[in-house]
Parts: structure tokens; C-alpha cells; sequence
């Protein structure tokens, strides 16, 4: 059996289930994109190869068999876009919660069946329908969970609006004893420099009490503001608008010093380093054409 346990973001992995870019699905038609980077790159011909993201990818998991991380791979399905394991669940304390996801996706899910099935079954959650959840969205931090949003009324017509109210009230009753922090995101269908397509995309809580954040992802500034007290403007690290469309707050910490980087982030990995981290770069901009990064395609199943 995996027992579970992730409490937040930074302390030592040790297990953790990383997607695949096999028999992706080649170039997908516009009408099939998810959000508008990708839809960017397809009208571009700059759609990323299957062979350079599993690449990419492989090379992340060198990383992680560097520091002895339990790596979990979901089940090949033939012609499915299987990156972005965060998208279908995530972990909280010993919990692992199933994301109410866009329907086409539910194969994704069905590919990591062989994990849950090693959990106990009254850890396995599933909420109510009218729940929307992606993983991005959500970060557990201590006796904190912070969560991206979007309660707009438009929230419909919009793609990029992954987690609703109802998911956020629900994830708050499943934990009572913890403090659920909602934050509202900037969402656009047709403008990557504009979407923050889950909180991840403009906020990381890193080790030593530092965090990456980009003020315009947030659409109330007093909730940005929020985030920028609570670690202090000193510990943070502000990134620019080009920086976010680049995906450089999409990290992932194997531990409370070790962070796993896109190589081309020089700015930030220099920031990092400067601030006592190690930084284990590797090149993932392939795989960013999908709108996604590090702590995308990984999701978390055992920290110390």
C-alpha cells in the first residue's frame, strides 16, 4: 500500500507520479486546445514533437532517480495527451482528492487506476460533481491551502476557468482544521499573456520561506497583496508578465533547498541560487508551448 502524505510544497519528496509524452496524440485542432498557448503554437506550426518532450521528460526523471524519488508513470493510452498528471488529482495530508476535470480527460485518469488502487479506499476522494478542481490550483501549505479560482459569471464560457467556489467550500469541509485561502485568477481563452490558467501559473511557495509571484495573475490586488504579506516583499521574488507566459513560477521543489528549473530561466535560477538554493536545471520548453511546466506534470504522492 502507498501511504500517502503531503503536507506542503517543499519538504523531501520521496514518491511521486510524473506524466508521459508517450503516443501523445501528435498536433491537436484548435477546436480541441485546452487553453491559448497552445492554441498559439498550433496556428504557428510550432507545435511541440513528441520525441523533444519525452525527452524533456525523461530528463526530469533522472533528476528524480538523483535524489531517489519513487517515480510512478500513468499507463500509456494511445493518442492522449498524458503531461500534465496534475491536472487529474492531487494529494493532501494522506488523501488523494480526484479532480473534476474537462470530460475529455477522463481517460487520464483512468491511467493512474493502478495507484489508487494501492491507496486505502477511504483516502480516495471524490467530490460532488458540481465541484470543478485541476491540482494546479491548489497547494497545500502547512496548516494553510491555498487555491486559485474563478467565480466570474462568464465562468462558463471560459476554458481556462478550472476551479469554481463549490470545490473550494468542499476541499474546506473535507479539512476543518485547516485555513482554505481562496485566490480569484485573470482568465482569458485567446490571450496567454493575459491567463493564469490555475494558481500555479503566478504564485510558488518555496523552501526558506521565499515565493514566486506575478501581481497580474491575481484579479483583486488585496488578495495578491495577501500573499505578499504572508512571506514578506523581501522573500519574494517578482516576476514580469514575459516571465509568467514563460512559466517560471511552474518550479517544483524535490526539497526545502533543492529546486528543479527550466534551464532558460536565467533570472530566476541566478535569484535562487543567490539565495542559497540548488537549482537542478533542466530544458523544458517544449513541453511550456502546452501551457504547462515542472510542478504541472508532476503530482506529488509522499513527502517527509
Amino acid at each position: 500500500m502507498i501511504k500517502l502524505n503531503v503536507k506542503n510544497e517543499v519538504s523531501r519528496l520521496r514518491a511521486v507520479v510524473l506524466g508521459t509524452a508517450e503516443s501523445n496524440g501528435g498536433v491537436p485542432k484548435v477546436s480541441a486546445c485546452y487553453d491559448p498557448k497552445s492554441i498559439e503554437h498550433v496556428l504557428a506550426g510550432t507545435y511541440p514533437k513528441e520525441t523533444d518532450m519525452i525527452s524533456e521528460m525523461e530528463a526530469l526523471a533522472e533528476v528524480f532517480k538523483k535524489y531517489d524519488v519513487k517515480v510512478y508513470r500513468p499507463e500509456v493510452i494511445p493518442n492522449c495527451n498524458q503531461i500534465f498528471s496534475r491536472d487529474i488529482a492531487f494529494v493532501i495530508e494522506d488523501k488523494i482528492i480526484r479532480a473534476n476535470i474537462l470530460p475529455n480527460r477522463e481517460e487520464e485518469v483512468e491511467a493512474i487506476q493502478y495507484i489508487c488502487d494501492q491507496i486505502e479506499f477511504e483516502n480516495r476522494i471524490i467530490l460532488p460533481e458540481d465541484c470543478h478542481v485541476e491540482g494546479g490550483d491548489v497547494m497545500p501549505w502547512d496548516d494553510y491551502i491555498f487555491i486559485g479560482t474563478y467565480s466570474g459569471e462568464d465562468y462558463a464560457d471560459l476554458i481556462t476557468a478550472r476551479t469554481n467556489m463549490d470545490a473550494v467550500i468542499a476541499i474546506q469541509e473535507l479539512f476543518p482544521e485547516k485555513t482554505v485561502k481562496s485566490f480569484e485568477l485573470r482568465k482569458s481563452n485567446t490571450n496567454a499573456k493575459e491567463n493564469a490558467l490555475h494558481l500555479d501559473c503566478c504564485f510558488q511557495p518555496l523552501g526558506k520561506g521565499k515565493a514566486i509571484l506575478h501581481k497580474n495573475g491575481f484579479l483583486i490586488e488585496k488578495e495578491y497583496q495577501w500573499l505578499v504579506d504572508f512571506f514578506g516583499k523581501e522573500h519574494v521574488f517578482e516576476i514580469t508578465k514575459e516571465e509568467m507566459y514563460d512559466m517560471n513560477s511552474n518550479v517544483f521543489s524535490i526539497s526545502e533547498e533543492v529546486i528543479i528549473s527550466e534551464k532558460n530561466f536565467t533570472r530566476l535560477n541566478t535569484w535562487l541560487r543567490a539565495e542559497g538554493f540548488t537549482v537542478e536545471e533542466v530544458s523544458y520548453s517544449e513541453i511550456a508551448k502546452q501551457e504547462g511546466l515542472l510542478r504541472c506534470s508532476t503530482m506529488p504522492l509522499i513527502r517527509d
